[in-house]
């Protein structure tokens, strides 16, 4: 997982990552590049195009001191937290340090602004601050900016329909002017042009304090709110544009076309979250407006059934009823926009009340609460804070989303391999045990011993069970073209509330507001009845939605297939053996009830059969020649076993199935183990083998492992009609062309800084 960029803290978040099927996630920094570069203002009246380009609109801002512009370009210098690297240098070879949006803000107004851009700042000091937070969505800061009526200008940028609630007045044509219904709609238009193109919309305002009741040296104190709080002066607005990150829009088609629903979480305008959701493969339908616009019909007049995609703002998450987010998780695609990272934590917590396994991503402070509330919380290495670190499971070492879907194919294919190594494992158990059941039953001669069973669990099956963590997927995208381990239906819903139905919450101490946790005694009283109750038996019963790791069909071939035919593989070959030294099967089992003598000893006595005398040697030596029979012949079988584990999904033929050089290395050592307590004499006494054993009976089984092949392959061919493979559908619309960075080669209108 460190390969892929993805540091993981323990491992059961590797395995909560291949079973996601819910992944809320971030647009700036993690779907996007966080580069803003500034491409259009609307001021004065007037839309100006920041960079030239063959579909920008607008003017071209000739020069910095055009009115309006002068005001957005002073508040992009003044009001914002940026910090310079170091200040001995010229502004362009500097280091920006600070968030994305005011960075692109801060690089435009250097570019642009008359003068020079540290002395603007040094003549303009900053003598308040109210920060941007996820509350106001503003920054406001008030500068020693002298106008006609007084020392003091407060400037403030931040969401527009949340600046736009402030203003009484605009700035427009020249003039500030009070601000109509007229203004209102053309703002309108040209706020939903800015963010339909992808863009990120802020909004500027000023206003010129009056000296007379905020001289120079007057004290702000935000405690107390003594500072104007409405009447400010509209002045425009300016959209950032921040390209996708290469690798985007396939990742997120990758990850719904494996099934999982990725929600986009953003605090930007709904608008600007829906065209970048459509650019990167997150919503490729249409939502309700757009059905109503194509079809002429009413908003209210579309039904459920006629849109697939929803864009739902942050403000109307505290009204949403039950009933409402049933709805919306039912939607194949979904955008949060305008949220906060208190709707974030509203957002899991929904998406987990529906059985969802939720991921969620976050950088911020924040967002630790839904974090840690979700079932796998992923936070950013290079931009998230060390709050967020501490408090997710998993954090991206380079913050970018693709890596994200890395992880989760990852995940895949680590439960695969591990049912596969169960599966190989499990199948070894049925051929050490019957012949322990014929020894005692039949009886028959002590077929294996438990130091052989040693040798063959600790030996060579674990040599081989370990290869399977390097074994690559059977095909390229077969993994991500599965539904989730744990898919939520309709039907999983039902289940999940109707258990919650039989399991009411306990009751909440009305003075600490937390749960009343029974005593021991309640609880173990409570241990005790349960298995006389209904509801136990209903939760023990009720057949649980999606893939487990072991299963009726993993079961069925280790104990009733494949280790059936390994366990008459090895009888077949124990008899030949002890037949070829004469001891029929017939023979050995008289030889083995008669427990009077104790057979198959070196001390045991001679015993005639057919006029010839078997002595203890012989009967000993015999003996342990067909024991190392079955040793080689289980590994044989186990051999075959290990390559027919590997296909899942494709028949037990192909160059899949030898991709993972590691197979090789891992039975080649069970071989030469076996060989060394075999053809080493010292160790036969210790291992009850043989080293006269001969290979020729060894073909045996090999023959039984051609038949399990065979078996495998007809079984393979079976359960594909009756069985098949529930793929998931293939989604209409989705473009898995590698993405290239949809910025165009930009130039500046006219380089000009007066």
């Amino acid at each position: 997982m460190a390969a892929e960029n993805v540091l993981v803290k323990d491992l059961q978040g590797v395995e909560t990552l291949g079973a996601i099927t819910c992944l809320a996630t971030d647009k700036t920094g993690t779907l996007t590049r966080n580069q803003m570069m500034v491409t259009n203002l609307w001021t004065n009246g007037t839309m100006y195009a920041a960079t030239r380009a063959h579909n920008d609109i607008g003017e071209s801002i000739s020069s910095g001191n055009i009115t309006g512009v002068r005001e957005i370009l002073l508040t992009s210098t003044l009001c914002c937290s940026v910090k310079f690297d170091r200040s001995d240098v010229p502004i362009d070879k500097r280091q920006l340090l600070g968030d994305a949006t005011e960075s692109g803000l801060v690089r435009f107004a250097f570019s642009r602004l008359t003068g020079d851009f540290d002395e603007v700042q040094a003549q303009h000091t900053k003598v308040f601050e109210i920060p941007f937070n996820s509350a106001n969505k503003w920054m406001l800061s008030v500068h020693k900016l002298t106008h006609d009526n007084g020392p003091l200008t407060l400037m403030m940028k931040g969401a527009p329909e949340r600046v736009l609630r402030l203003c009484s007045t605009i700035l427009y044509q020249d003039r500030i002017i009070p601000l109509t219904d007229a203004h209102r709609a053309e703002y309108e238009e040209m706020y939903q042009y800015m963010a339909s193109q992808g863009h990120r919309v802020l909004a500027f305002a000023q206003l010129q304090l009056d000296g007379s009741a905020y001289p120079e040296n007057f004290t702000f104190d935000k405690k107390r709110a003594n500072y104007p709080e409405t009447g400010y002066t509209f002045v425009g607005l300016a959209s950032l544009e921040d390209p996708p990150k290469h690798g985007v829009r396939e990742a997120i088609g990758r990850c719904r076309s494996a099934g999982i629903q990725v929600i986009m979480v953003t605090g930007d305008h709904p608008l600007t979250a829906e065209a970048i959701g459509r650019k990167i493969n997150l919503m490729v339908g249409e939502t309700r407006d757009g059905v109503a616009a194509r079809t002429g019909q009413n908003v209210n007049d579309i039904g459920e059934d006629e849109y697939d995609a929803v864009v739902i703002h942050g403000e109307s998450i505290a009204d949403m009823s039950d009933a409402d987010w049933d709805l919306v998780f039912r939607k194949p695609e979904v955008i949060f926009a305008r949220t906060s990272p208190k709707n974030k934590l509203e957002i899991v917590t929904r998406a987990q009340a529906l059985g969802h396994i939720c991921g969620v991503t976050g950088d911020g402070v924040n967002d630790s609460p839904a974090l840690k509330k979700a079932d796998l919380g992923i936070a950013m290495n290079e931009s998230g804070s060390d709050v967020s670190k501490e408090a997710a499971s998993m954090i991206l070492l380079d913050d970018n989303f693709a890596t994200i879907v890395k992880g989760i194919e990852e995940g895949r294919l680590i439960f695969a391999n591990l049912k596969k190594s169960i599966r190989y494992t499990v199948t070894h158990s049925i051929p050490e045990v019957i012949p322990q059941i014929l020894y005692i039953i039949v009886p028959l001669p002590p077929m294996i011993t438990s130091i052989m069973i040693l040798v063959i669990d600790l030996g060579f099956e674990v040599l081989a069970a370990l290869t399977y963590a390097w074994e690559p997927p059977e095909s390229s995208n077969g993994l991500m073209k599965l539904p989730p381990r744990k898919p939520v239906t309709m039907r999983s819903i039902a289940m999940l509330r109707a258990r919650a139905l039989r399991h009411p919450p306990p009751p909440i101490d009305p003075h600490t507001g937390q749960p009343i946790k029974p005593s021991r005694i309640s609880r173990a009283l409570a241990a005790v009845k349960a298995p006389f109750t209904r509801v136990w038996w209903q939760d023990r019963l009720e057949r649980p939605e999606g893939e487990i790791l072991v299963d009726g069909e993993l079961l069925s071939w280790s104990y009733l297939e494949a280790g059936v035919l390994s366990t008459i593989s090895l009888i077949v070959v124990f008899f030949v053996v002890l037949n070829h030294h004469g001891i029929s099967p017939r023979q050995a089992r008289l030889m083995a009830k008669d427990t009077s003598q104790n057979y198959f000893n070196k001390d045991s006595p001679d015993y005639t059969y057919n006029g010839r005398i078997f002595t203890g040697d012989q009967q000993f030596y015999a003996l342990n020649e067909a024991r190392t029979g079955i040793m080689f012949s289980i590994y044989i079988m186990q051999v075959f076993n290990l390559f027919i584990c590997k296909a899942r999904f494709r028949l037990p033929f192909g160059k899949f199935m030898f991709r993972n050089v590691r197979t090789f290395y891992g039975f080649g050592a069970g071989l030469v183990l076996l060989l060394i307590v075999t053809y080493i004499p010292p160790l036969n006494t210790v291992f009850n083998s043989s080293y006269k054993s001969i290979p020729l009976y060894w073909l045996i089984a090999v023959g039984f492992g051609c038949l399990l092949l065979a078996y495998a392959t007809g079984r393979m061919l079976v359960l594909r009609k009756s069985k098949p493979i529930q793929w998931n559908q293939t989604i209409d619309g989705l473009h898995m062309h590698p993405t290239i960075w949809s910025m165009r080669q930009r130039t500046k209108s006219i380089d000009v800084v007066v």
